[in-house]
């Protein structure tokens, strides 16, 4: 079922994402973007799951490493993933068992379509070096995505599911003694 949008949760979660992401010195492959999407697309369904990924992606190479035909096939990619994840999880609990499961899936899937497509399609790369050096890659992706994916995941759902608390201390009411006119 997909539950309101709470755009101010959204946007902290997007704007978190994108920051760890743009962390100096952090490991390889070690991304969150993942374990963010899968809880948003859960929650919010599938056009929320595939924006939510598509623009950390398109924004984050816009700042790094330039556009290219490789941000439009990865963003895209991991926008389908957002796709997946929505589908996947509207009859799954949020666990971290679940989300890890996805994630292992989600990342196979990712890394075929990208890093065995991009190197030999943009850079004339042989496609038994694109394979030899995705074995490596693929493995140290899986054990990012799959370890965010059972720890962080529950995590970011339990905070989506939980509504925004109101301080009521500030609701309008007059200072004590100050007498309204109730006509």
């Amino acid at each position: 079922m997909i539950k309101k949008i709470n755009w101010i949760k959204f946007g902290a979660g997007w704007i978190l994402c994108f920051f760890l992401r743009m962390l100096p010195f952090r490991p390889p492959n070690i991304e969150p973007v993942l374990a963010f999407q899968m809880p948003f697309a859960k929650r919010h369904g599938y056009i929320i799951g595939f924006i939510f990924a598509f623009f950390n992606i398109i924004l984050y190479d816009l700042l790094t490493a330039g556009l290219g035909p490789w941000t439009f096939m990865t963003a895209t990619a991991y926008g389908f993933l957002g796709l997946w994840a929505a589908y996947f999880f509207r009859k799954r609990e949020s666990t971290g068992l679940n989300y890890a499961v996805f994630a292992i899936m989600g990342t196979l899937f990712y890394d075929a379509v990208t890093g065995l497509t991009l190197g030999p399609l943009f850079f004339n790369q042989p496609f038994a070096v694109a394979l030899a050096g995705q074995v490596p890659f693929t493995a140290l992706h899986l054990l990012g995505n799959v370890g965010l994916a059972f720890f962080v995941s529950p995590l970011v759902n339990k905070w989506i599911s939980t509504p925004l608390a109101v301080d009521k201390s500030f609701a309008l009411t007059p200072p004590a003694g100050l007498q309204l006119d109730q006509r």
